[in-house]
This record gives C-alpha cells, sequence and structure tokens, in this order.
C-alpha cells in the first residue's frame, strides 16, 4: 500500500491539518510521501494506492494559484482504482466554506478515484480537538487502504 500527500499552505493551518493527518496514518504502520504542491506532478498519482489533497480556500470559493498547474494536470491522468481524499482550513466568513476540498473530491472522482470519506474542513488553525480529528482522518484512511 502506498500512500502520497499532496498540499498547500501559506500561513501554515493546512500544513498543521497535514501533519496531523500524516501523524494518524503513520500510527497504523503505513508509509507515507508527502510533497507541497509546487513539488509535485499530478502524474505522478497514478503510482500511488492512496491519495491524499490538501489545500485551503482562497477568495470566494476558488483554489489557491499553487495549486492551479497541478489541477489542471489532473485532467490527463486516470485515478481508476485509487482512493483518494481531500482536506483543508477554510474560513466560515466566506460564503462557500472549504470549496477547495470539494473542488479537489470533485476533480478526483471525475478522473475515475473512489472517494471513500468525506472531505475534511478545519477552520483556521486547528484546536487541539480538531488535531485529534485530523490523526483520526489519516487512521480512517490508512485502514480503508487496509
Amino acid at each position: 500500500m502506498s500512500i502520497l500527500m499532496v498540499y498547500a499552505s501559506m500561513t501554515g493551518n493546512t500544513q498543521e491539518i497535514a501533519e496531523a493527518i500524516a501523524e494518524g496514518i503513520r500510527s497504523t504502520g503505513a508509509e507515507l510521501e508527502i510533497k507541497e504542491v509546487m513539488d509535485a506532478n499530478a502524474k505522478e498519482l497514478e503510482a500511488y494506492d492512496g491519495i491524499l489533497l490538501g489545500a485551503y480556500t482562497w477568495g470566494d470559493g476558488e483554489l489557491p494559484d499553487e495549486c492551479l498547474d497541478f489541477y489542471e494536470e489532473m485532467d490527463d491522468i486516470d485515478l481508476s482504482g485509487k482512493k483518494v481524499v481531500a482536506f483543508g482550513s477554510c474560513d466560515s466568513a466566506y460564503e462557500h466554506v472549504g470549496a477547495a476540498v470539494d473542488i479537489l473530491l470533485k476533480k478526483a472522482s471525475e478522473r475515475g478515484a473512489e472517494t471513500p470519506l468525506e472531505g475534511l474542513k478545519i477552520e483556521l488553525s486547528p484546536t487541539a480537538k480538531e488535531v485529534e480529528t485530523c490523526k483520526a482522518f489519516g487512521v480512517s484512511f490508512a485502514e480503508l487502504l487496509g
């Protein structure tokens, strides 16, 4: 079972979420590779059984600029047989709360992936309780890959 996490974080909130999820995954004994989106190519996703995509929501419900090339590259890949989940920080002051998470899940599904878990959306920086939720999300995803 091979797992890749690709994420974007501007203020560090999504990175905190990513690190907590990674801790949960690794607590199961699973191996995990982590890349920031600027260091990743969507084609790489095809080599993994499980994929975690993370991004904060920008503006009124868009992906952050640093995710756009990666997102467009996803149009040229096949994720059939892969399990994909998404996570990100969000701000309920905006109309489309955590829309980047939904955008990533939709694209993965369009590319043939199974999306077995609801997207994980955390308001701004995770609280201590939400860090535990993130770890549990990681454990759940690793167990789904079994």
